[in-house]
């Protein structure tokens, strides 16, 4: 089993109250559109997969590339999620500080009300922690530690570590059904670059000295994913033209803002909503239904409701709620039967793939783009932690730039 390796620039500071609400609506919509139609299984394998889990961070409007993404989102899943656990049966414990040590009391009265087996899922809790502190010293002292629970037993961990010397931070990420061994090598992937020198027990080439150590703990050997991704996440704020697939980008601009697709038909379902909310649509429906390569430029997804620090762009809010109430009306109407809105939902991103394929995107124009998006965020409701963004001071007449 290979690792990825990625760098998150440590980011200090609160997520605002109206952007965390909303983090929550969309979060656990997006959380019940997986399990609905792919099931709870994939939304693990999902979660566990860092690339997939930076890109869900930034289409809810986190900063695109800083640590703060860990902390909040599993903050903002874990109050709405578990609201609807006994619906969804994914349950969400532990969290950051002193939340990390409440984590086995909350799986066992998880246990208790499903049926698991609590001591082996607190044990699994424990290991985890053990390995990514004391097996692997990298120089990263965790300090977050969540476990995400289905009612089938299946489960995945992600947990964070933090290196204050170089102002960096390292997150693991763990997926039950590819372990193993809890001591050789058992992680899905660890997200972060390499600082220096790393005393790894978890080294297959480690055995040896393993075995004077810990105690092997030996699971049921399953497939391990085969794909692994490797992404850096650089200190710079601004979202740059060298951080984003410029193709899929014009490729979800030429559905939502050309009404250009290969399927009318879907797009006339979600007739009434204007470009910019089909535009975040679009990247909503691919953190749903994208395939895990689709998810190696994580900053894309942050063109869906820009970023909190204003970064590529303020929030806007009023695209965020219609985008919250059209899933979530899709969602509702799925479960009686009727699931118009919810294939023309998933339709959008197949559009949009479908059409990068033959676009040459002008990498000139990027910035222009950025820049035209944050002249009309008032328009949009547009908000940071600076404020709510307000018109510029001269007129400008708005239009929608391409970029092919």
């Amino acid at each position: 089993m290979e690792r990825s390796y990625a760098d998150m620039p440590l980011h200090y500071g609160k997520v605002p109250p109206w952007l965390y609400t909303r983090m929550g609506k969309l979060g656990v919509a997006i959380t019940e559109a997986i399990v609905h139609e792919y099931g709870r299984a994939a939304f693990l394998q999902r979660i566990s997969h860092p690339a997939w889990f930076q890109a869900l961070g930034c289409v809810l409007g986190m900063d695109w590339h800083s640590s703060g993404i860990t902390t909040s989102v599993l903050g903002a899943l874990k109050r709405t999620v578990n609201e609807r656990a006994h619906e969804l049966g994914i349950y969400i414990c532990g969290g950051k500080g002193k939340h990390s040590r409440e984590t086995p009391a909350e799986l066992q009265r998880i246990a208790d009300a499903t049926g698991l087996d609590g001591s082996a899922l607190a044990r699994n809790s424990r290991l985890t922690a053990k390995v990514d502190n004391t097996g692997i010293q990298d120089g990263y002292n965790i300090y977050l530690h969540s476990f995400i629970l289905s009612a089938d037993g299946d489960w995945a961990v992600i947990q964070q570590g933090m290196n204050d010397a170089n102002g960096m931070a390292r997150r693991y990420h763990w997926h039950s059904p590819a372990i193993r061994s809890f001591t050789e090598e058992p992680h899905t992937f660890i997200y972060g670059q390499q600082q220096g020198p790393i005393l790894n027990i978890t080294d297959r080439q480690a055995a040896g000295t393993r075995s004077g150590v810990l105690q092997l703990v030996q699971e049921p050997p399953e497939k391990l994913m085969s794909e692994i991704r490797k992404i850096l996440m650089p200190r710079h704020h601004d979202v740059k033209r060298k951080d984003v697939d410029l193709k899929r980008l014009a490729g979800v601009l030429a559905v939502a803002h050309e009404r250009r697709g290969p399927d009318m038909a879907s797009l006339l379902l979600l007739e009434g909503l204007g470009p910019r909310t089909l535009r975040s649509l679009v990247l909503v429906s691919e953190v749903i239904h994208g395939t895990p390569s689709r998810f190696d430029d994580p900053a894309r997804f942050s063109f869906a409701h820009g970023g909190k620090d204003g970064h590529p762009f303020p929030v806007p809010t009023i695209v965020y709620d219609e985008a919250i109430h059209t899933l979530r009306t899709a969602i509702e109407r799925a479960k009686l039967g009727n699931t118009d809105k919810s294939d023309a939902i998933k339709g959008l991103s197949k559009a949009a793939q479908l059409l990068e394929k033959d676009i040459v995107p002008d990498n000139r124009r990027f910035e222009e783009l950025i820049e035209q998006e944050r002249k009309d965020s008032w328009k949009y409701g547009g908000r940071t932690v600076m404020g709510k963004a307000l018109p510029p001071s001269a007129p400008v007449t708005a239009s929608q730039l391409s970029l092919f």
